[in-house]
């Protein structure tokens, strides 16, 4: 039988910490979609753009979060990114002669970025708009540098998680949830074997098991993944 863990009370203080900053995004995401689909109403093939924000929303978010801006101006970039993705789909604008479409997805964000930097910008210079910071704007600056590689080191970073991330969702469905919590807390987790055998009370041989067939659907899912990215 598995044992119960007692949590401490500054481990239970930064779980609902982080349990807060969960549900925010949960909300975030919700509002976002849902405002992005009624946008999108009259277009075809709802669908697809619905599969595709699935897949790319927390990439943008992330890196728009990491680039400066705050909670709700991220979730306005992940909006009109997708948005403007739409529209050049639509008019066949996006031409993988011309780059990847990594390339494309990461300029296409840098560019809605800058957009709620100048926004920012252009609302705290009006009487009563708020503080000024400098940092903030600096930021920007070092986007549009042509010579700058901040945003583009930051997006391959993100867009490594993403990609992570989304291969994990999609073995989850395709393994057991008792295979892919041994492999959650022996690979991703990174507990020591013997402290996931005594914690979900399993065999020795049930951790390894689990860590090679999960592992070996992950692997098929990524190179699934990393073919698309390149194809698209």
């Amino acid at each position: 039988m598995a044992r119960e863990e007692k949590d401490s009370p500054e481990k239970k203080a930064k779980k609902g910490k982080k349990d807060d900053n969960v549900v925010d995004l949960t909300k975030g995401y919700a509002k976002t979609r849902k405002s992005l689909i009624a946008r999108l109403e009259n277009w075809e093939d709802q669908r697809t753009w619905d599969e595709f924000y699935q897949t790319y929303w927390k990439l943008i978010y992330s890196v728009g979060i990491k680039a400066g801006l705050r909670h709700d101006e991220a979730f306005d970039t992940v909006q009109e990114t997708i948005l403007s993705i739409a529209k050049q789909s639509k008019k066949n604008l996006y031409d993988p002669n011309q780059g990847s479409f990594k390339t494309w997805l990461m300029n296409m964000t840098r560019w809605r970025i800058n957009d709620q930097f100048r926004k920012r910008k252009k609302d705290t210079a009006m009487p009563g708009g708020g503080w000024e910071d400098d940092r903030k704007t600096a930021i920007i600056d070092r986007f549009e540098d042509p010579k700058g590689d901040l945003l583009e080191r930051m997006w391959d970073v993100e867009w490594k998680k993403n990609i992570a991330d989304m291969a994990l969702t999609r073995v989850k469905a395709q393994v057991s949830p008792k295979q892919y919590q041994i492999f959650d807390y022996y690979v991703v987790k990174q507990w020591d074997a013997k402290k996931v055998q005594d914690h979900l009370g399993v065999s020795m041989a049930q951790v390894y098991l689990a860590k090679h067939r999960v592992g070996s659907v992950l692997k098929k899912e990524l190179v699934k993944l990393e073919k698309d990215a390149k194809k698209d």
